[in-house]
């Protein structure tokens, strides 16, 4: 297997939680992929690292990818961060969302790690979920 659903899978994870409810709720629609210009959000969401492995036998290809969803948030405490932390992980787990290619086998949380940035004046906490992919045109 390759790379190849690796954009397929961010954009339906990118997609997921901007309609989400409870991800709406907590902070809007502020879901990044990258950063826009000027001034963000309180606490948004920005989509980071992945990493892919192929795990293909002779009935198909098939990969195992990890992805970093980040909360970001200059709110003070860790508090609202772990909300909205939970909120994600609700809105990911077991979810099959569709993808333009390929499909999500099973997507699961993998583990997170909360953090002070910014000298303290800000919080982060990056969630990392692995989802396993097949490609219907690699079989």
């Amino acid at each position: 297997m390759t790379y190849a659903l690796s954009g397929a899978l961010q954009g339906a994870i990118y997609d997921l939680l901007r309609s989400d409810a409870a991800v709406a709720a907590l902070i809007g629609d502020a879901v990044y992929d990258a950063l826009p210009g000027g001034t963000l959000a309180e606490t948004y969401l920005r989509l980071g690292r992945d990493q892919a492995m192929g795990v293909a036998d002779r009935s198909g290809g098939a990969a195992t990818h990890r992805f970093e969803v980040s909360v970001i948030t200059s709110a003070p405490g860790f508090a609202h961060a772990k909300s909205v932390a939970a909120a994600v992980c609700d809105a990911l787990r077991d979810a099959r969302p569709a993808l333009s290619r390929g499909h999500v086998v099973d997507l699961y949380f993998h583990s997170a790690k909360a953090r002070r940035t910014e000298g303290g004046r800000a919080r982060q906490i990056d969630l990392q979920f692995r989802a396993l992919l097949a490609d219907e045109q690699s079989a």
